[in-house]
Parts: C-alpha cells; sequence; structure tokens
C-alpha cells in the first residue's frame, strides 16, 4: 500500500462508507506485540480511543488521528537479550503506594498525572493496535478529563501555515508524516520528526527533552515519547523523504518512571505502549534518537 501524501489534506473528499473499510483493512501499522508474538490487535481495538474517534472515521483518515505512515512500522524490533530485559523486581502498583513514588508523579502536569493515573488503573496495558493510535489515545483521553474537551480545541493559531490548520499541522508532526512535498516543509524542521513529543512542544503543551535529559533524570512521569532505532532514518525524514525508498523504523509511547541500580543510577525506563515493548524497561542502546516533552497542561 501506499502512503497517504501529505497534500491529501490540502483537499476535502467526499468518501464512500466502502471506501473508508477499504482503506482501514489496508492501513499498515506497527508492530503491536512482543517480538515472540505473532497476533497484532486491530487498530480500533485501542482501549483509551475514544468514540468520537470511532464515530468520525473520515475526519480522522483525512487529518491523521490515526497513524497511516508505513514508515514507522516496528518491523524488525531490537531483540531483547539478557542484558536488555532489565530484571523488574517491583510492578507500578507498589511504587504508586510509594511515598517516593508520589513526589515524582506530583511533579508532572494534571494531564500527565492523569494519563500515568489512567494507565495505572486499567485492566488492559497492553491492548494491541499502533503505538501511535494508542499514545495518543492515552493523551487526548487524559485531556478531556482534565480540560473537559479535547486538545484541538486549545491549539494556537500560529500553528497554522498556508497549507494547513494548527489541527492539520499538529497531526501532522505527531504522525511524523514526512514526504518530499512542500507541506512537509513547510512545517518548523526543529520539531520535525519529533512525533508526538514535537507535536506538543509545537503547541506550547509542553518542554522538549532530548536524549541528554532523558537519561539525565529530567523526564517527569506522563511525558511523551518518541524514539528512532537509527539517527540516519530520523534525518532523512526531518528534512523530508521519499517514504517508499525508506523503511525505517520508530516507536511511540509515554514515559512512567526511571529504573535504577543499587547506585541509584539510571539504567532503564519503564513505559506505557500498546504492548510492543512495554513488558521490560528500555535501555539506551535500544535507539539511537530519543525524544520527549514533559507536558505543562
Amino acid at each position: 500500500m501506499k502512503d497517504i501524501p501529505i497534500n491529501i489534506l490540502q483537499k476535502n473528499y467526499s468518501v464512500s462508507p466502502l471506501c473508508l473499510m477499504l482503506i482501514a483493512l489496508m492501513i499498515y501499522s506497527c508492530a503491536s506485540n512482543r517480538p515472540d508474538e505473532a497476533k497484532t490487535a486491530p487498530l480500533e481495538a485501542t482501549e483509551n480511543q475514544t468514540q468520537e474517534n470511532k464515530n468520525q472515521t473520515t475526519e480522522v483518515a483525512v487529518n491523521l488521528d490515526f497513524h497511516v505512515h508505513k514508515y514507522i512500522s516496528l518491523k524488525t524490533p531490537p531483540t531483547p537479550t539478557e542484558l536488555d530485559s532489565l530484571d523488574q523486581k517491583d510492578n507500578l502498583t507498589e511504587k504508586e503506594e510509594d511515598a517516593s513514588w508520589e513526589a515524582f508523579l506530583a511533579k508532572s502536569s494534571p494531564v500527565a498525572q492523569k494519563i500515568v493515573e489512567n494507565y495505572l488503573n486499567s485492566e488492559n496495558k497492553e491492548p494491541g493496535g499502533h503505538c501511535l493510535t494508542v499514545s495518543k489515545g492515552r493523551f487526548t483521553q487524559a485531556y478531556k478529563e482534565v480540560h473537559g474537551h479535547l486538545p484541538y480545541q486549545d491549539l494556537p493559531d500560529s500553528m497554522a501555515t498556508k497549507l494547513y490548520t494548527p489541527k492539520q499541522v499538529f497531526n501532522l508532526l505527531y504522525a511524523t508524516a514526512s514526504d518530499e512535498s512542500e507541506g512537509w516543509k513547510s512545517l518548523p524542521k526543529a520539531y520535525r520528526g519529533k512525533g508526538n513529543a514535537g507535536a506538543l512542544a509545537y503547541a506550547g503543551m509542553g518542554s522538549l527533552v532530548d536524549s541528554t535529559g532523558i537519561w539525565n533524570g529530567q523526564l517527569k512521569p506522563g511525558a511523551m515519547m518518541q524514539v528512532w532505532r537509527y539517527r540516519k532514518d530520523y534525518e532523512q525524514v526531518v528534512q523530508g523523504t521519499d517514504v517508499e525508498k525508506l523503511d525505517p523504523y520508530g516507536h511511540s509511547f509515554i514515559f512512567i518512571n526511571y529504573v535504577r541500580d543499587e547506585k541509584n543510577k539510571i539504567v532503564g525506563l519503564r513505559i506505557a505502549d500498546q504492548g510492543f515493548q512495554s513488558y521490560r524497561p528500555l535501555i539506551p542502546r535500544d535507539y539511537e534518537v530519543w525524544w520527549a516533552v514533559n507536558l505543562n497542561v
């Protein structure tokens, strides 16, 4: 299946329900399970996807509320090894009850706290589906619970370009919808390729944190994250590339807490995703490019 070009957003379409069903069936979603599992849950089965998104298939397809770009596909995920799979001796419920964990969580914004709270209280922490759909669903659900409406209502008008509305810009950056068109290159370069982190930072809803900050302990629970396995792929996406000639992969997820060794040194990150890697903490060598955004909303 060919990727949906970025310039589709410039046009209005009248799409039949049958066509939309076919498009939905052809959407290429990233791997949703651990490396040793074969099945992938349907995209629309993510636990936190709002009813509004379910009922607005046309808007979702056009505005990239679902991720439809196969180059963030995780086709060949890093294979966990004994060194990569940090021993998880304590669980999140225990940490939530611990005073130090409560203090750590309290540093986060109300939306970030709600994201973590919803995740910890969820009976299905690995819903399957696409990583971007799941992370975005968790963010939008928490935002609506805190503020009473979806985040699109609060996007600044300054995000708009000659080609796109603020919502379209937000969704394009969130989905890392790279191509060689004028549209992608009209978006601010500083936020391209950073996925959820770039979109939220550009919207003024948080502060970007780079790899150094991430591994120096600057993340707050509920921070949104976008990573890339290979730096060269990330750089091509930022510049704008023909995605049919590129087969990189990245991952979108939410930071929960740090894993530390006996000397209190950070050795890993516990995350919330759709089930692809949340079964183990991540370590620095899992990816070459790390971006995050600490929310302030």
